[in-house]
């Protein structure tokens, strides 16, 4: 899942998924549809973003939602009216959360025994109900002349991939930048130092722009990464300041970094914060107290 909290204090990234909406369904170009995954969410904002990519009559699919029962005939619905009535060929997936990939048994009772292609992460891959065609990074997939390179952004999720569409000089983001808000880093499989490489590794591509699996299309991708880089920055400088003023647990940070936010996102927060607490242990910033499980500076 993407997360979508964010702080108060010094705020980098002032947008948010909360309450937003989009379309149903969306043109972006002439080889780009967005199919909305009808799950919105706290944690997803409006939905899941599906993408119908290529010019042809049978396209690929990347990522497939969460199997909700309306976005079967919203998806016939837009490949009618928006795609000629096309068909799909080939469906991959950016990582095996299960708003991205539940939806793949949906998808395949419609279209075939389509093949289904991502980073293998076995433990999960369990909810796309398939055997995953594995791929890695560098991966190239083809159909109908469109070519997309698959990078590998771990952090957010192990197997976590970007596609890159070289038409286009689009970016497939994932949950690895999403279109307002911030992503969660999951403190269990997440690891912030990956994902901060990931964003880096992003930052210096030539991006025209970003879809992202939530929130709007990203018309200022290199701008809207730094962002991200700079957030994360100012989260863990904004802990480092606040374990100066004496031990801290986890959720006694999250109170003071996302005072504004509803308290039902402060444990989603938490994980992040946690994730930023394990990253600072490696460089031996900060250590854990064994007696209270309260943090503090080394």
């Amino acid at each position: 899942m993407a997360g979508t909290v964010m702080g108060s204090v010094g705020r980098v990234v002032s947008d948010s998924m909360i309450g937003l909406k989009l379309p149903d369904y969306t043109r972006h170009s002439n080889l780009v549809i967005t199919v909305l995954g009808q799950n919105p969410s706290s944690f997803t904002g409006p939905g899941t973003n599906t993408y119908i990519i290529g010019s042809g009559p049978r396209r690929l699919m990347l990522d497939t939602g969460q199997g909700v029962e309306a976005y079967a005939g919203l998806l016939e619905t837009a490949l009618h009216e928006l795609a000629g009535g096309a068909s799909i060929n080939d469906i991959i997936l950016t990582h095996a959360h299960i708003d991205h990939i539940s939806g793949v048994g949906q998808v395949r009772a419609r279209f075939g025994d389509l093949k289904v292609r991502k980073m293998p992460w076995p433990e999960s891959d369990r909810a796309a109900g398939v055997t995953v065609t594995p791929i890695g990074d560098g991966a190239v997939i083809g159909a109908n002349g469109v070519t997309l390179r698959a990078i590998h952004t771990p952090g957010h999720s192990p197997d976590h991939l970007c596609y890159y569409l070289e038409a286009e000089r689009a970016l497939f983001s994932g949950d690895v930048v999403l279109g307002a808000g911030t992503t969660v880093i999951p403190d269990d499989y997440g690891d912030l130092a990956q994902y901060m490489d990931s964003l880096r590794k992003l930052l210096a591509m030539d991006i025209e722009v970003i879809y992202p699996g939530h929130g709007p299309a990203i018309r200022n991708p290199h701008q809207k990464i730094r962002q991200y880089i700079e957030h994360r920055m100012l989260r863990e400088s904004q802990i480092v300041h606040a374990l100066k003023d004496g031990p801290r647990t986890v959720m006694e940070l999250v109170r003071g970094m996302y005072a504004d936010v509803p308290e039902h996102l402060h444990q989603a927060a938490a994980s992040s914060v946690r994730s930023h607490l394990k990253k600072l242990e490696r460089e031996r910033v900060v250590t854990k107290q064994a007696d209270d499980g309260r943090w503090i500076l080394r």
